[in-house]
């Protein structure tokens, strides 16, 4: 069988591949198809087999920076920032001891614990107590932050029936850690997500108002360690999934708008640090894989 019918009935299996015009280009060139052709002229061949590729270069594959440095002073307790000017309380003074004594030592490191499943049919906040699987996420929550043996300082919970009801089933698990409760980290609306979603349209008072109030709960509780404090501090925060994510994106200083692109299983863990010199790294965010699969809920 000559080579022109043989091509002809491999391209009617083929349907025309790139393989077979890899091999027709081949072919030709070696003048099965007519006369012979010179050794250059099947070069612009492959070129235009390759110029189907784009060319792979670093600038088209390598994410432009925002341009957006990192505030040190973002909780405004950076010690550069507080003691510019400062007048000196004599002239031997040394500035840079003065500056050392001010200087955080410690590391905060703090659990936020979103509360978990609880009555979604209760009209008052005293009606949305948890439900049984609740309890027992609670129960698991608390039994994992016992597991890690750490040294907790105090558990903060939101003063709303939810939140406090976890808080006091995780207590169970860690004797002897303070509790306290905190209106400033009752669920609400932090800011207007953006991109928006059409389920959940908060009017522009509660944006005003709840925003606020978030607002001052974060710098309340999140800010590098006091220069008094000498050891690494643990501290649990049992509260609400939007206000855990608002609180993220703050300490990371990441858009605040960006807070709704998160999710959050109940009785999860996110944990932030927070280093002497003002940097936060995020250890874990909704950590809930000490949980079996069938107690995850995200109510």
């Amino acid at each position: 069988m000559s080579y022109r019918k043989t091509f002809k009935l491999i391209c009617g299996f083929a349907g025309g591949s790139a393989v077979l015009v890899f091999a027709a280009a081949a072919a030709d060139s070696r003048g099965y198809f007519g006369e012979r052709r010179e050794a250059a002229s099947r070069w612009p061949k492959f070129t235009v087999l390759q110029a189907a590729q784009p060319a792979w270069t670093s600038a088209s594959h390598t994410p432009a920076p925002t341009g957006h440095a990192w505030d040190f002073n973002w909780d405004k307790r950076d010690p550069s920032a507080l003691t510019n000017g400062k007048k000196k309380e004599s002239a031997t003074e040394d500035p840079s001891s003065e500056q050392d004594n001010g200087k955080p030592k410690a590391t905060r490191n703090i659990l936020l614990i979103r509360h978990s499943q609880y009555n979604l049919s209760g009209i008052s906040d005293k009606e949305r107590i948890l439900t049984p699987l609740g309890r027992e996420q609670a129960e698991l929550t608390g039994k994992r932050l016992a597991a890690l043996g750490l040294k907790y300082d105090v558990l903060i919970h939101s003063s709303m029936a939810r939140a406090t009801e976890t808080a006091n089933i995780i207590s169970k698990h860690l004797p002897g850690v303070d509790l306290v409760s905190c209106d400033l980290l009752r669920e609400g609306a932090p800011i207007e997500p953006v991109p928006p979603v059409t389920h959940w349209k908060p009017d522009a008072v509660q944006y005003h108002e709840d925003g606020a109030r978030i607002e001052a709960a974060f710098r309340r509780y999140i800010h590098r360690a006091d220069p008094k404090q000498k050891e690494d501090s643990y501290e649990i925060i049992v509260c609400h999934a939007n206000v855990i994510r608002y609180f993220v994106c703050r300490a990371l200083q990441f858009p605040p708008e960006g807070w709704l692109r998160m999710g959050l299983n109940n009785g999860s863990i996110t944990w932030l640090t927070i280093r002497p010199s003002g940097r936060v790294a995020l250890r874990t965010l909704g950590d809930a894989g000490f949980m079996p699969p069938d107690k995850l809920t995200r109510t």
